[in-house]
């Protein structure tokens, strides 16, 4: 286990300055790995510092409107993150009387907060010995161990956090974001850069020439694809949206009004706009119907879909799915 006190000497000397590391404080930490949890570091640092910005506590994310949680998050995606996040800050706040939680198990039962996210707060925050294990993890252990264990399977996973508590040192939180950082600039997926690797003798994997083939996993995602119609709506500086109900993707987000034909194929048409989009395991393909229509029929229209009216000027501070938010943005 030599490569701990190595690994610990390249982080103090070449550890990333990141601004959720000039604070422990949990809520600091939780919503940074939040964000990083679907985003690479150098795209989250602005969404961080805004969320922060405007979220600097506990207290203001559980008193702010959905709305206002959703706008601020837009652009990140896979939006359950922010509905998590808002929820879990309502929790602590009225059912924790504003306390963060302080251990590894109930910071688990926060509202999509994983073991790893649970770790990586209670080892950086509350100094638990306990070994964060994401993907860059999982690689670097293989790697080190030279482990051939499918890392897609629960007792691989096991297998590792079972060892590594073992001898995890007395600053895990230093020693978890030095697994983060050796991951991403060390012992990256493709091509892991062993000439400047500083733990290399240590490493079962280079001394086998198998640092390439590993980790192995063999999970498979299953994609699927799914057609949406929208039609869109405007009159002057107006236009027609509705929110997404919390049953299905983008929940809580704004979108255009669904297309039914037997409503709208009496209305001129300007034409037919599609988008395909992908999402971590759906094909979108999207169609936008756009109509010309005249003021009586805007605002009749808007009475029978129950879509809420809003002005051009207000799109910016509505969350839309990302490709209605770039559809809009060019149009």
């Amino acid at each position: 286990m030599n490569f701990i006190s190595l690994l610990d000497k390249w982080y103090q000397t070449n550890k990333r300055q990141l601004p959720w590391r000039k604070t422990t404080h949990p809520y600091n930490i939780w919503i940074s790995e939040i964000i990083l949890q679907q985003t690479r570091v150098n795209q989250g640092i602005n969404y961080y510092n805004n969320f922060i910005s405007t979220f600097p506590d506990i207290e203001s994310l559980a008193n702010a409107s959905e709305d206002q949680v959703l706008n601020q998050w837009k652009g990140l995606g896979y939006y359950s993150r922010a509905h998590n996040i808002h929820l879990s800050a309502k929790y602590i706040f009225k059912d924790l009387n504003n306390i963060f939680p302080n251990t590894f198990q109930e910071i688990l039962k926060l509202k999509g907060v994983g073991k790893y996210t649970a770790a990586a707060v209670a080892s950086i925050s509350f100094n638990e010995k306990i070994p964060a294990i994401d993907g860059n993890a999982f690689r670097v252990y293989s790697r080190i161990f030279n482990s051939d264990k499918d890392i897609s399977k629960q007792t691989t996973f096991n297998y590792f956090f079972n060892l590594l508590k073992t001898v995890i040192p007395n600053n895990p939180g230093d020693f978890n974001q030095s697994i983060m950082d050796f991951g991403s600039l060390i012992c990256i997926p493709k091509k892991p850069n062993c000439e400047i690797c500083p733990i290399c003798m240590e490493c079962l994997a280079f001394k086998n020439s198998n640092q390439n083939i590993l980790p192995i996993n063999k999970s498979v995602i299953k994609r699927t694809e799914k057609i949406i119609n929208y039609v869109h709506i405007t009159c002057n500086d107006q236009l027609l949206v509705i929110k997404r109900d919390n049953s299905s993707i983008w929940k809580g987000l704004y979108e255009f009004p669904i297309y039914k034909k037997s409503l709208f194929e009496n209305f001129d048409s300007d034409g037919i706009y599609s988008i395909k989009h992908q999402l971590s395991h759906i094909d979108l393909f999207i169609y936008i119907h756009i109509l010309r229509i005249t003021e009586n029929e805007f605002f009749k229209l808007s009475k029978i879909l129950k879509a809420k009216i809003i002005y051009k000027n207000e799109i910016n501070s509505l969350a839309f799915p990302k490709p209605l938010e770039n559809y809009l943005f060019f149009n």
